[in-house]
């Protein structure tokens, strides 16, 4: 038993790593993943990480194609729209349950997330480049929002949605129009939301943030080179 709870962790360990560099841009959009070649860079079985990468085929994070193996799912424009749509959706439903449900510990918890959101630069030094860090805290912050709605099979699609926008947005193209964007101010706004028990004006300003987002993605475009990997 003990064995197989060893196995576990590392299968979940190897996962989250995997889900982080894929977010993080490690691979581009259509690229192959190489077992080999992963199983030497996290130091682990070609058996864990092939079960790593099936339950990530789950949450969309990878593609598995019959007979060629695992890839990095393309990304398609077009597709974006509709998961905005169903994520702002889902979120205005879940962020009223929250609200309803939550108690003075949640309430302390969603502080705490964003505050570190708040303290975390956003670019790197390069004042282009996502900060991963950054892209971390914005998530975590967004699903303790939601942490208290009661409803895991809502907390588990808003999660993939949030990863699914994380990585059109590791891969967009610069965009002049999103250096005006006041990022701290939308999340101080829906903070002040939730404090105030307002579920209306939370789920509007969640739709808005997301919305705003995937407009400065589509208006951005790709990276070319998120566009030409065989």
């Amino acid at each position: 038993m003990a064995r197989r709870g060893e196995s576990e962790t590392l299968s979940t360990e190897v996962r989250e790593r995997l889900r982080h560099d894929i977010l993080a841009g490690q691979w581009v959009p259509g690229e192959k993943l190489q077992l080999v070649a992963l199983s030497t860079h996290y130091g682990t079985s070609s058996t864990v990480v092939r079960g790593a990468l099936t339950r990530l085929t789950g949450e969309r994070l990878v593609e598995l194609k019959p007979n060629r193996g695992f890839f990095v799912p393309r990304l398609s424009l077009e597709e974006l729209r509709d998961f905005n749509e169903l994520r702002c959706l889902s979120e205005e439903f879940g962020i009223r349950l929250a609200i309803e449900r939550g108690d003075l510990a949640w309430e302390s918890e969603v502080f705490a997330a964003h505050h570190t959101l708040e303290r975390t630069p956003r670019l790197l030094d390069d004042g282009e480049t996502l900060n991963p860090g950054w892209v971390s805290a914005h998530a975590a912050f967004h699903a303790k929002l939601l942490s208290s709605c009661g409803l895991p099979v809502l907390i588990d699609l808003a999660a993939t949605l949030s990863d699914e926008t994380s990585l059109y947005r590791r891969w967009a193209a610069p965009s002049i129009t999103r250096v005006d964007r006041d990022m701290r101010g939308e999340h101080r706004e829906i903070l002040d939301a939730v404090m105030d028990r307002d579920a209306g004006r939370a789920g509007a300003l969640l739709r808005r943030h997301y919305t705003l987002t995937m407009e400065l993605i589509l208006e951005a475009g790709l990276r070319p080179e998120a566009t030409t990997a065989s």
